[in-house]
């Protein structure tokens, strides 16, 4: 397919490095930019034939097929508008919108065309993500009760992120949106976010949104979703996943520490995205566009538009990420539990947050079995009836 690429800064960039890093069928045809000077800056750098300072011009080229949104928050839904006017399938970097009623436009908008409307979160890409959502998804970890995503890095690249009227916010809308649908896919999509509490606060910017926030989205079925987000972390950058189930935990570390230890004194160049310094120990990641899932990402959506599927990630999925970023903003102002605003909700409606305990036998209900150091079996047993709660040695 041949693609029009909208921007042509940081994203953008790690876009067409994945796009262009293996041969394939797909090809970048067009970018566009504000600039002209990094319009063919771009287009030299990636061979792309076509390059405009029109963001119509370059959706409406007559051999693109598909377009990627790589531009400031502010401008997805104006891109959007006119994607879905020329009838071109468009992926849309995250978040999807700076608010739920932006991108619930933009999820009507490709709705109402009959067009892909791909979101473009790559860390539900990652390799290890996969790994893990597959094992999940197979009952390894039984019933899951809690996640926990945490990115943390120095702060973005661009002046528009720093912007509040351009971003819609701060850390919360730029990294918690990577970290909410982190553990809404492994807490289950199909569960209902119901509440969001939320402490958010400006510790070191001179700006107007927040640098700092930590928030918990709890779910119909009584599951939490943890995140930690901050643009004041220093040494680069820090993703991390936790997710812990009935049945087992899994521990994930995609950036920072992933087994790539270099020491150098300074002669070479780029180590990693947000790296602090090139000298000293420093913590590359081998293959960096691929661990960050934008390998996975692309060939997923790309067969999606080929087959007539919906990929995993979704207008959809953005939207609802976005209302859950809403609560968590107004929940970080009101010091509360905020309710989570969804016009439209595609999952389950009957979701039972029951707790179903194990019974040991007929009389008890089994609280925790262990190993003693001499090998001896000790079962934590409480009564069906009483309430009684009794060790039992085996």
């Amino acid at each position: 397919m041949k693609i029009a690429m909208l921007g042509s800064g940081f994203i953008a960039r790690f876009y067409a490095d994945s796009l262009t890093a293996q041969r394939r069928k797909d090809t970048l045809h067009m970018v566009y930019s504000r600039s002209e000077e990094r319009a063919q800056k771009f287009a030299a750098d990636y061979k792309v034939p076509h390059h405009s300072t029109s963001m119509e011009e370059a959706i409406n080229h007559p051999e693109v097929e598909v377009v990627v949104i790589a531009l400031s928050n502010d401008l997805h839904l104006p891109a959007v508008e006119a994607c879905a006017k020329a009838g071109k399938h468009v992926l849309c970097t995250k978040p999807l919108g700076r608010t739920g009623a932006e991108a619930k436009r933009m999820m009507e908008l490709v709705e109402q065309a009959g067009i892909m409307g791909g979101y473009l979160e790559d860390l539900c890409y990652t390799p290890k993500f996969l790994k893990s959502l597959g094992i999940i998804k197979s009952g390894g970890l039984g019933r899951i009760l809690w996640t926990k995503s945490r990115e943390t890095h120095p702060g973005p690249h661009s002046d528009w992120f720093w912007n509040k009227e351009q971003s819609g916010g701060g850390a919360i809308v730029d990294l918690g949106c990577h970290c909410i649908e982190i553990g809404r896919s492994f807490i289950g999509k199909n569960i209902k976010p119901v509440e969001v509490m939320c402490w958010a606060a400006t510790q070191v910017h001179p700006i107007d949104a927040e640098d700092n926030a930590v928030g918990m989205v709890k779910y119909a079925n009584g599951a939490i979703g943890q995140f930690e987000v901050s643009w004041c972390f220093r040494g680069g950058m820090d993703l991390r996943d936790e997710v812990m189930g009935t049945e087992g935990t899994i521990w994930l570390n995609s950036f920072l520490r992933t087994g790539f230890d270099v020491f150098t004194t300074g002669k070479g160049g780029y180590v990693a995205e947000k790296a602090e310094s090139n000298t000293g120990w420093l913590f590359p990641v081998g293959d960096e566009a691929h661990e960050l899932g934008y390998s996975h990402m692309f060939t997923e959506m790309f067969e999606c538009i080929e087959d007539d599927k919906q990929p995993a990630e979704t207008f959809y999925d953005g939207y609802v990420v976005n209302a859950i970023i809403d609560a968590a903003y107004v929940s970080a102002k009101s010091g509360k539990w905020e309710p989570v605003q969804l016009d439209v909700w595609r999952g389950d409606t009957d979701t039972d947050a029951t707790v179903a305990h194990t019974s040991f036998d007929e009389q008890y209900y089994l609280i925790k079995e262990e190993i003693l150091p001499n090998g001896e079996k000790k079962l934590i047993l409480k009564d069906k009836t009483t309430g009684e709660v009794v060790r039992h040695d085996l």
